[in-house]
């Protein structure tokens, strides 16, 4: 029997277990389920006095060929276990059903493990407490639903929050200053990031006080929650934070500074205030707010009053804003701490550096980067050597380059030629991105120009940063 069938049979006896089990809740059902059967938000007609449906999923969960093709992925679901003699299928509705109910139970468990029944909460209660199957498995209600995402992780979910929240039209412009992500939409993770030894133990330390949140509070112990991360671009403070709420389940809030300045933005301030608020009602969740230097630049200058009112709100609301209280976890990100004054600096209570990768880490991330390519002869070690003073996202750039390179070639295997070429072309690049144009660089853009000669623009990639890894 396919994979198929085991899918479609999986969801068919979801749906029945979950409708006739009213102890069960969202968080019982596995996403791919939830995704098909979430309804409600600020447009529906439905029962609650405004005019709104409460959202949520109601019960019975109808199964027909179309949802089961949603949740499973399967093309064709009835298809796939129309020849079960416990399935039947209503021609006129699309019904997919279980007419025998025991017959399929066991047919599931006879093909499933421990690892398979832990991803669904629904069917790991039903089994393990079936007078029948129950000492088949392995595996407990409440592991299977611990290690469930959370329905205020799912896209839905936020998505049916912030309509319901901002269905106002003059607060949808509030939606400009942030972006909302789900876990699931993050395709990063830790394990994709190469990581200093002090990063890791403060990433570990924020992660214990997440999960002990309870009892930070009973103790007393607030004023945790809140960190700054500093160092050059390209150095992973955003992808660290965005993999941060993929590997914890919680939804990512990232909010665009720059956007205060706009133009069509209207009360800057109150704005700035809702910003807030979406990230308290989407909690528990992760509030990132990049450019951080932008609050002191605007502090010490002669901009709006209107400009600087709404910075010093946005200084104000993150003190109010907390994780222990609001589980809300805030991280700022900055490329020049320089810039940054005291009443900045105060309102972080740890400060997490990501300076350029020294060698080890740049032979380790190119590791990474490329542990789905094909390359002949690959010295990770060598590249490392001629990559001093590149970032993160500056060797994902020199990968790029080599792939594409070979791709010209009719080549996806790679050779190391091609990566130190690629290396080059990237010096190449940057010399041309840092050229003085009025200092007289301009003539090595003329076709035939060297960049290398004494003419060209002096290229040296310092490295003065060093940490162990």
């Amino acid at each position: 029997m396919s994979d198929a069938a085991l899918d479609v049979v999986e969801f068919l006896l979801t749906t029945s277990v979950y409708s006739d089990d009213r102890t069960l809740d969202e968080n019982d059902l596995p996403p791919s389920v939830r995704r098909v059967y979430w309804t409600g938000g600020a447009d529906d007609d439905g029962d609650g006095g405004d005019g709104r449906k409460h959202a949520g999923i109601s019960r019975p969960l109808s199964a027909t060929n179309s949802t089961a093709r949603e949740a499973t992925g399967v093309t064709q679901p009835w298809e796939a276990i129309s020849d079960l003699m416990f399935t039947d299928r209503d021609e006129f509705s699309g019904t997919i059903t279980l007419v025998e109910d025991r017959l399929a139970e066991q047919w599931f468990v006879e093909r499933v493990d421990d690892d398979r029944l832990r991803e669904n909460p629904t069917l790991a209660k039903h089994f393990t407490t079936h007078e029948e199957f129950g000492d088949k498995f392995d595996v407990t209600h409440e592991e299977a639903r611990e290690q469930n995402r959370p329905i205020q992780a799912d896209r839905v979910w936020i998505d049916g929050l912030l309509e319901e929240y901002f269905d106002e039209e003059e607060d949808e412009e509030m939606l400009d200053l942030v972006e909302v992500r789900a876990p699931e939409e993050v395709d990063m993770s830790l394990e994709d990031l190469v990581l200093t030894d002090d990063q890791e133990n403060e990433l570990d330390k924020i992660s214990k006080a997440i999960e002990h949140r309870d009892y930070l509070a009973n103790i007393g112990l607030r004023e945790i929650g809140k960190l700054l991360f500093v160092g050059p671009p390209g150095t992973g403070k955003t992808s660290t934070a965005q993999a941060l709420a993929q590997n914890m389940d919680l939804p990512f809030v990232e909010v665009k500074l720059s956007m205060i300045t706009s133009q069509y933005l209207g009360e800057t301030a109150k704005n700035v205030d809702k910003t807030f608020e979406v990230a308290k009602r989407l909690s528990p969740c992760i509030l990132f707010i990049d450019e951080f230097d932008f609050v002191a630049k605007t502090r010490r200058s002669d901009e709006h009053a209107a400009l600087k009112r709404a910075v010093n709100t946005l200084l104000k609301s993150i003190d109010n804003i907390s994780l222990i209280e609001d589980d809300v976890l805030l991280i700022g990100a900055t490329n020049h701490p320089d810039q940054l004054d005291d009443a900045a600096w105060r309102r972080f209570d740890e400060i997490i550096n990501f300076p350029k990768p020294d060698h080890n880490m740049r032979a380790d991330i190119l590791g990474v980067i490329t542990r789905t390519m094909d390359i002949e002869e690959f010295d990770p070690q060598l590249i490392a050597d001629v990559t001093q003073g590149l970032t993160g996202s500056d060797l994902r750039m020199v990968l790029r380059e080599a792939v594409l390179e070979a791709l010209t070639e009719d080549r996806t295997t790679l050779t190391q030629q091609d990566l130190l070429d690629a290396v080059e072309e990237f010096e190449e690049r940057d010399t041309l991105k840092n050229m003085d144009m009025m200092g007289g660089d301009h003539d090595a853009l003329v076709a035939g120009g060297d960049l290398g000669g004494d003419g060209g623009h002096s290229h040296d990639h310092g490295h003065d940063h060093d940490h162990n890894h």
